[in-house]
């Protein structure tokens, strides 16, 4: 397994950005396939995006396309979420997630996750 740090988070306006990072440590995630979920209150967890370890077709949650943007850095083995245009439903504690197999990452059902962020938005 890899140990996942997320950071990044915290309080911002409807409509401004944050960028999430996650860390990882223990493996190098060149052949690993990230991803973001997250969890509001009262809700289940659910899927934002992902990235293949060879970077091509990430894939997004059909609520943040066009606002979030994934990225890796495999020689600082970290991933990143780009948040732009945040609402305020955007609010909950973000994670991150790593597996050898896209699907078990875009399914939730990595091997691997962070602590969590959190991240708020105000309207």
């Amino acid at each position: 397994q890899v140990q996942l740090v997320e950071s990044g988070g915290g309080l911002v306006q409807a409509g401004g950005s944050l960028r999430l990072s996650c860390a990882a440590s223990g493996r190098t995630i060149r052949s690993y396939a990230m991803g973001w979920f997250r969890q509001a209150p009262g809700k289940e967890r659910e899927f934002v995006a992902a990235i293949t370890w060879s970077f091509n077709s990430p894939d997004y949650a059909d609520s943040v396309k066009g606002r979030f943007t994934i990225s890796r850095d495999n020689a600082k083995n970290t991933v990143y979420l780009q948040m732009n245009s945040l609402k305020p439903d955007d609010t909950a504690v973000y994670y991150c997630a790593a597996d050898t197999q896209f699907r078990k990452v875009v399914g939730g059902l990595s091997d691997s996750w962070g602590q969590g962020t959190q991240v708020t938005v105000s309207s």
